[in-house]
């Protein structure tokens, strides 16, 4: 099962050959296979550009910054440069146009599942001696993927008076902000963004932001928090970090039409200050009515007797008649 819905998952970007890779969070070894497993299925896909070190020991030697550079053997990107650490973290450095210089690096980041006491977890030490060290390797100009949000996202907020917070339409923090209420500071973050839940982040502070701030991490992207989404700059550093909300409709989440994807895109011009947007299914798909030109496959399966409703397409009067007479028909 865990393969079929690889399969399903990753269809639209295999079939326009389009490279892509994936990290980790805390739900993912609940379908019962490690990370590292799971990472060994993505790699059979021609588009995944996810590869882990060939040195497999947890007694990672910071000092020595022991990462071999591999070159990507898939047909697609067959030239990419990949820096390896463990199963879910990982740098990808992005070429000039001419191929000569790096402009800047991604990185994918496994942000842990668990702490034993409570609470989210945090990167391994193997993979923060990771982030430590890139600048050793790359030029220090990076953009962090990870599934966690930072304690440091609290920073794009504002604290609200109890007393205010549903006239503000503030949120109660997550755990360790628990008590308190928050909204987003308009003077930090960029229009369009909400705040739909407590930023879950976990409850002690790994040192991590402070690696990104030292090795010059410009933007931080997290997913997890289904309800977020929302993008601002740090006040200290200026590092632009991002909120997404959940693409899907299997769990909780916003409104459907505010479920959706974030768009990142990059300037040879002023590469360091990326444009970013949410995609949200209500805009590109619209009313039943609209004329926009959107297609989306419907790859999901389903196995319940219901009736089904496809809610892209207008049914048909014919449909409308049928699904009528059928309804009929079954009382």
């Amino acid at each position: 099962k865990v393969i079929e819905h690889i399969k399903r998952m990753v269809k639209p970007l295999e079939e326009r050959s389009i490279p892509w890779a994936l990290t980790y969070g805390n739900h993912d070894f609940q379908c019962g296979l490690s990370n590292e497993e799971l990472d060994s299925l993505y790699q059979e896909f021609k588009g995944c550009m996810n590869r882990s070190s060939q040195n497999k020991s947890n007694n990672y030697d910071s000092s020595s910054c022991n990462v071999a550079a591999l070159q990507s053997t898939k047909c697609i990107l067959p030239n990419q440069i990949i820096f390896p650490c463990e199963a879910g973290t990982f740098a990808l450095p992005v070429m000039d146009v001419n191929q000569e210089n790096v402009v800047f690096s991604l990185v994918l980041v496994n942000s842990g599942d668990y702490e034993k006491s409570g609470g989210y977890g945090k990167p391994s030490d193997k993979a923060l001696d990771f982030l430590r060290n890139l600048p050793k390797l790359l030029p220090p100009k990076f953009c962090v993927f990870q599934h966690f949000p930072l304690p440091q996202y609290y920073g794009l907020m504002r604290e609200v008076s109890k007393d205010y917070a549903s006239q503000e339409h503030a949120i109660e923090g997550y755990r360790r902000f628990a008590g308190r209420y928050y909204a987003l500071d308009d003077n930090r973050v960029l229009p369009d963004g909400y705040l739909g839940e407590g930023v879950s982040c976990p409850d002690k502070d790994s040192g991590e932001y402070d690696i990104l701030q030292k090795i010059g991490t410009f933007a931080f992207c997290a997913g997890h928090d289904h309800r977020n989404a929302f993008a601002g700059r740090c006040k200290d550093s200026d590092m632009l970090l991002m909120s997404t909300a959940t693409c899907g409709f299997g769990s909780y989440g916003p409104a459907a039409s505010k479920c959706g994807a974030r768009l990142i895109e990059f300037d040879i011009r002023h590469p360091y200050e990326p444009r970013t947007q949410m995609l949200e299914f209500g805009d590109l798909v619209g009313k039943p009515s609209s004329k926009k030109a959107y297609t989306y496959g419907l790859n999901a399966d389903c196995d319940h007797d219901l009736p089904e409703v496809d809610l892209l397409q207008k049914p048909s009067l014919f449909a409308r008649l049928l699904r009528r007479w059928r309804s009929r028909a079954a009382k």
